[in-house]
């Protein structure tokens, strides 16, 4: 049987094109996201490997740096527990200080981040106040997504609210009961004081980007998390585990999120007698077609 080949002066004029492609993308990249690159090249830089992923400044003594160990493989246990399993592994890079914190959050503000980049690769960025089970937890859970969905699917296909409700689910800073139901309700009081009893609300649609997630004053972020706590412990409490597992698997097969979002959780009500209170986020026909 024959088959169509490239001349080969094809195949070198293709691969030259490849090339330098990659040659030009790659540090156009690095230079839009150079938190990444730093990220990149931790092994290269003055912070000290203490295990296998994990980097700490040279600021944090041994004392500290074992007492963070534990608090990791805490944190761990949590992820393990919500998500049925771990799967990422994440370098963990453990700052000391404010100017190496920004060096590889790229942010004056918060407790940790999470990065993750088109090939594969996770970090878990903290600063000083981030050595804890409920941060390191919360940044995880990020990373736990990216590990599932891919980059692509993450960033492009799931709403912001989703990406950090799910995260809030193991960050017991604000609600600490782990009573998926119970979870709700005291959302709920979280969000009614965020709101001035439901006067000023945030619908999901406000914040479905990274963007208008985070832009505004600190009130209007606290008002995002509170808002994405109580849709997506809402949520939970019909779904449960396997349901975000299935939701997950249907993503991953291309289906849409927000029909897949709304079919598993009507299906789940189906089934059981889980009775809450009306979820104020859900627009009319949303709550129409979830009856």
């Amino acid at each position: 049987m024959k088959t169509n080949q490239l001349p080969d002066s094809r195949l070198a004029a293709l691969g030259k094109f490849l090339l330098i492609g990659l040659v030009l993308v790659i540090p156009g990249y690095f230079f839009l996201y150079p938190q990444i690159f730093h990220c990149e090249i931790i092994g290269f830089s003055d912070l000290e490997k203490i295990n296998s992923n994990t980097y700490a400044s040279p600021g944090l003594n041994a004392k500290q740096r074992s007492h963070i160990v534990k608090v990791i493989k805490k944190a761990e246990a949590r992820v393990d527990s919500f998500w049925l399993g771990k799967q990422a592994s994440p370098k963990i890079i453990l700052c000391g200080n404010q100017q190496e914190y920004e060096k590889y959050c790229q942010s004056k503000e918060g407790a940790g981040c999470s990065l993750g980049t088109p090939w594969g690769q996770s970090y878990v960025v903290l600063n000083g106040q981030g050595l804890n089970v409920d941060v390191i937890s919360h940044e995880m859970s990020h990373v736990e997504l990216l590990k599932r969905l891919g980059w692509w699917k993450t960033t492009m296909d799931i709403p912001q609210w989703f990406n950090e409700g799910t995260a809030l689910m193991l960050d017991q800073r604000f609600v600490s009961n782990p009573d998926s139901i119970a979870r709700y309700f005291d959302y709920m009081d979280e969000w009614l004081y965020q709101t001035g009893g439901g006067q000023n609300i945030l619908e999901l649609k406000d914040i479905a980007s990274v963007k208008g997630f985070f832009a505004g004053s600190s009130k209007h972020v606290m008002l995002a998390y509170m808002t994405s706590g109580l849709e997506v412990s809402f949520w939970l409490s019909f779904a449960g585990k396997d349901g975000l597992q299935q939701l997950l698997s249907e993503i991953n097969n291309g289906n849409d999120f927000t029909k897949s979002y709304f079919e598993i959780e009507k299906k789940a009500r189906s089934k059981n007698n889980v009775k809450l209170p009306a979820n104020p986020l859900r627009f009319q026909d949303l709550d129409k077609k979830d009856e």
